[in-house]
């Protein structure tokens, strides 16, 4: 049934290959049910009512996403919307937290209508090629500095912006230990190396802060870093339909719906473009596999968000991790999808695997999505440039959507200012204009 229902064999794939690629995918992915809540519970919210939302968001998007796009990508509330809900909308702007959520709502409706439509299907195909590598492989680089900067192995500097953390510090020894484990388990190609070297990273991380080293610093004041704090949980669903819908659609919201609405777009997007090129998932047509059904998932995520009482939902680039490891159809996504869900009950096993023990294997993946560009035209100006824009800014600015933002803009520009206005479509036109909105009005 699985394999007439997921072409494995016409993918090359086989059910322990999409098994392993879930639970890969699953355990670089699993830290927003703990970190979701972390950042909306500053705006306000039960933590545990988040937590339980972050699970149910998903359990049910992911596992749409493989049964319905059945592409090999994870949902989950999007990290830098959480921040941008939290910080800008409620703490910056004044916005109560359930009014913040009917926007949420609107944002969700706003996209089933473009994707129904098959607005967003257009969008990708404005994009042109080569930013389309950019985007892939400026991806590759977040994913990369997510990784180091959860080990602390990329730290904050006042003289120099940034430098590299204590390397006498246990954690980032142990950080380096299971890197270096896991790229000769990727090197040598044994199936299931990331896995093995999450395992390992997290084994390896037990004595810190019981017989040598302190994780206080980076692991919310506990002195152990890997830490036993029980089984069972009960879930806390107060959050249900506590969204204001009425009041969220006052004027005065509109630029918030806008910008929800935007930034999930092209983070949905740049993930969908950015996977599928550094994976080869192309449809016959040389566009991103299943985009449309894909993009309704996402619409659906973000609009489901809002009912269950967090963030938007978008697909998740961590999505790489299980890629890498040779995930091909939706099979990996149900896969994960189903190792959510017990987490509804099973939250307090969350704090035995440490983020340093996922770190690793981004940083791994890094290296996987780089491949796209060397298909670049370095030599052509009024591509490398934008090309540039897009692949440094994703991770410099640490938001895709202004990496992709400048590339898209840059790219329109030096074309019409050198006379190749025929090579930016109507479509890219548009999409500047909402770009150049979104940076007025988002900042």
């Amino acid at each position: 049934m699985l394999e007439r229902y997921f072409l494995l064999s016409h993918h090359q794939t086989s059910l322990r290959t999409e098994t392993i690629a879930g639970v890969s995918s699953f355990l670089a992915t699993m830290y927003i049910i703990v970190v979701n809540p972390a950042i909306l519970s500053q705006a306000g919210l039960p933590f545990g009512a988040v937590l339980t939302a972050t699970v149910l968001l998903s359990f049910f998007c992911s596992l749409m996403m493989g049964l319905y796009a059945k592409n090999p990508l994870l949902v989950a509330p999007g990290m830098g919307l959480n921040a941008f809900f939290t910080f800008t909308v409620v703490k910056g702007m004044g916005v109560a937290w359930q009014t913040a959520l009917g926007a949420v709502f609107w944002a969700g409706v706003l996209f089933l209508i473009l994707s129904i439509f098959n607005v967003r299907t257009h969008i990708v195909k404005a994009i042109p090629k080569p930013l389309r590598y950019a985007i892939s492989s400026g991806i590759g680089l977040f994913i990369t500095l997510i990784g180091f900067t959860n080990a602390k192995f990329i730290v904050g500097n006042p003289a120099t912006l940034v430098g590299i953390g204590n390397l006498k510090d246990p954690v980032l020894v142990t950080f380096l230990v299971g890197l270096l484990v896991t790229a000769v388990l990727v090197a040598k190609r044994v199936t299931g190396g990331i896995v093995i070297g999450i395992i390992t990273t997290t084994l390896l991380a037990i004595p810190i802060g019981r017989w040598w080293g302190d994780a206080s610093a980076i692991n919310f004041g506990q002195k152990a870093l890997v830490n036993w704090n029980g089984v069972l949980a009960s879930p806390d669903f107060s959050l249900l339909f506590q969204l204001d819908l009425g009041g969220s659609l006052s004027l005065a919201l509109f630029p918030v719906i806008f910008s929800f609405a935007f930034t999930d777009l092209f983070d949905s997007l740049s993930t969908f473009v950015g996977v599928a090129e550094a994976a080869d998932l192309y449809d016959e047509n040389g566009d991103p596999r299943h985009i449309k059904e894909s993009l309704l998932t996402d619409a659906v995520a973000t609009t489901l968000a809002g009912v269950l009482g967090t963030s938007p939902g978008t697909a998740y680039i961590e999505s790489a991790v299980g890629i890498e490891q040779g995930g091909r159809t939706g099979l990996t996504a149900v896969i994960a999808a189903f190792l959510f869900l017990p987490f509804m009950f099973l939250s307090p096993l969350l704090s035995v695997v440490p983020s340093i023990a996922t770190a690793p294997a981004l940083v791994i993946v890094g290296a996987f999505m780089m491949k796209p560009v060397t298909k670049i035209d370095w030599s052509r100006m009024d591509e490398a440039i934008p090309c540039l824009l897009a692949l440094v800014l994703i991770p410099f600015s640490y938001s895709i959507t202004q990496g992709i933002i400048f590339g898209f803009v840059s790219w329109s520009v030096l074309k019409t200012m050198t006379g190749q206005m025929k090579d930016v479509s109507p479509t890219l036109w548009v999409i500047n204009l909402f770009a150049i909105g979104s940076l007025i009005w988002g900042h």
